[in-house]
């Protein structure tokens, strides 16, 4: 098979497409990958010739509209998933973009869409870029399947199934996939129609809490929705990996380096961030409103064995590039590893969320256990440092009986600052956000930053925040201005604009008016002008009419 994407092409695990082709090759497969082909003409497309199974087509690790354009809908300046960060090698809506190039050349190839962009794209969506539903982008792309979340084990019995019948529509019982027909499923939840979400935008909000809610492995929902005369069928998520299975997948031959290409054409910036960096946890049940990795990786979270995390640093140590700082050990949300649910784990997620509005009891973490990990891995010979750069829920750690040690060890595993998210002050948005009230994070903050001091070691914690979300008025947004000023009294660094990216609840309440689990009518401001002004207020720290 051939993979194209949207990205450079880095041997390393935090890219999507690497991991599909190094799983598909330890599977005993030849797999050729065609990074940013130039979509004008067919030299790149055609470089590789015809694959004996399929195409897979990826926009790359993110979404092509927000690595090309900025909450205030001006184009970037650069991409860190290009050389030298050089802005424009990946087209609009790579996806549709790169399948209809397929198509074009390789009529009679089937294309399979996967990737960040594709899976939260696979139904009707609001797309803020042309302020319109589209339709699902396996229906645009005119592709054959889509394959959504991690999909290591959904893409690998694809390609076993085509090479046992060469018949891709054998393909459409296979869990983790979106197909489509024009005959209803008998066995499928039907999702409120395309036509009907144009019409009627609370109907966008209740088809994107349906899809939060059933969408889960140990659910088994098949999940349909009408567009024109066919139907869009998503079948039950691929069940994740195991921690056999993960061990197996992060400790596959990654060269951790781009490829000899680009030598001549530059650096790729995103290497630089994540070249050392080290992923012990997938999944996250912290359901941010404004997050998509619900929609993606699932609530579900598989922690790494310790022995495999350790063998993984001791190649890190023989790599002629390493100094000895491991710069993260984490995934989405990196104090999670460890972390267990009995009723997640073997009945799925509930429709309440595991930490809003207050955290359930079920849902336990394990500090002292990632503490052991990061312990071990710094006791490593070769290496000095051992960092958590991703992000942390600081709610969490308030939560747990071993939290006042972490926080305490913590400081042992932060490079200066520990950035955090908060995201607002104000209860009303923090809601929206399903994030935890600030007070929270004040007293984290203070706690970790009095155990800094007492160990005499310069230690702070920064704080994330987004304006303009659905919900913030100027009362709630000067409510923040005056928090980051009265509480915090440093000059804010990391303030984003809202974006609506596909997938996710906050984009449905933009674009309904509504929050889709309460039908609360919310106030959503679409002014670009007043949006960047809520931004400008936070960062000139004084107030502004």
């Amino acid at each position: 098979m051939i993979l194209i994407s949207g990205d450079a092409y880095v041997d390393h695990p935090s890219f999507g497409v690497v991991l599909i082709g190094h799983y598909l090759v330890q599977k005993g497969y030849k797999v050729g990958i065609i990074a940013q082909p130039d979509w004008h003409t067919e030299r790149d497309i055609t470089r590789l010739g015809r694959p004996r199974l399929f195409f897979g087509v990826t926009a790359g690790n993110v979404d092509s509209m927000v690595a090309n354009y900025t909450a205030s809908m001006k184009k970037r300046k650069n991409d860190e998933y290009s050389p030298n960060g050089v802005y424009g090698k990946r087209p609009d809506r790579a996806t549709i973009v790169y399948s209809n190039l397929v198509r074009r050349f390789f009529p009679d190839v089937p294309i399979v869409l996967g990737g960040l962009e594709a899976s939260l794209r696979r139904f009707a969506h609001y797309d803020w870029w042309s302020d319109k539903i589209r339709k699902s982008v396996l229906v645009d792309a005119k592709a054959d399947l889509l394959v959504y979340g991690m999909a290591e084990k959904t893409v690998f019995e694809i390609a076993q199934t085509l090479e046992k019948t060469g018949d891709i529509e054998k393909c459409r019982t296979i869990r983790g996939i979106v197909w489509w027909t024009s005959r209803k499923p008998d066995n499928c939840y039907e999702l409120p129609s395309f036509e009907e979400i144009v019409q009627d935008r609370r109907k966008y909000a209740q088809a994107v809490k349906l899809q939060t809610v059933m969408t889960d492995p140990f659910k088994g929902y098949f999940l349909c929705q009408k567009q024109d005369t066919r139907y869009v069928v998503q079948n039950p998520p691929c069940e994740p990996l195991d921690q056999r299975e993960l061990d197996e997948l992060y400790l596959l031959p990654y060269e951790r380096r781009s490829h000899p290409y680009y030598e001549k054409t530059g650096k790729i910036p995103a290497l630089d961030m994540i070249q050392f960096s080290v992923t012990c946890v997938r999944g996250c049940f912290g359901s941010c409103s404004f997050c998509a990795l619900t929609q993606h990786q699932t609530t579900h979270v598989v922690s790494r064995s310790v022995d495999s995390v350790l063998e993984e640093v001791k190649l890190l140590t023989k790599h002629s590039d390493f100094h000895g700082t491991v710069t993260d050990v984490g995934g989405p949300t990196a104090n999670m590893y460890g972390s267990t649910c009995s009723i997640r784990e073997t009945k799925g997620q509930c429709e309440r969320f595991c930490l809003y509005p207050k955290h359930c009891v079920s849902a336990k973490p394990n500090h002292g256990k990632y503490l052991e990990l990061l312990y071990k891995i710094k006791d490593l010979p070769g290496v000095k440092h051992v960092f958590v750069s991703s992000g942390i829920r600081h709610d969490l750690v308030l939560h747990d009986p071993d939290g006042e040690r972490f926080i305490k060890e913590l400081v042992n595993f932060t490079p200066g600052q520990l950035k955090l998210a908060p995201e607002h002050s104000h209860p009303k948005i923090l809601a929206l956000m399903r994030k935890p009230p600030v007070e929270l994070f004040l007293e984290f903050r203070d706690r970790f930053e009095r155990y800094a001091r007492s160990l005499g070691k310069k230690r702070y914690v920064i704080g994330y925040f987004i304006v303009a979300h659905p919900g913030e008025t100027m009362r709630e947004n000067e409510h923040l201005r005056r928090f980051i000023e009265e509480e915090l009294s440093y000059h804010p660094q990391q303030i984003q604009i809202f974006t609506p990216s596909p997938g996710t609840l906050s984009t449905a309440m933009y674009y309904s008016q509504i929050d889709p689990f309460t039908e609360e009518q919310l106030y959503v401001e679409k002014s670009l002008k007043m949006r960047n002004l809520m931004k400008q207020r936070i960062i000139d720290n004084h107030k502004t009419v």
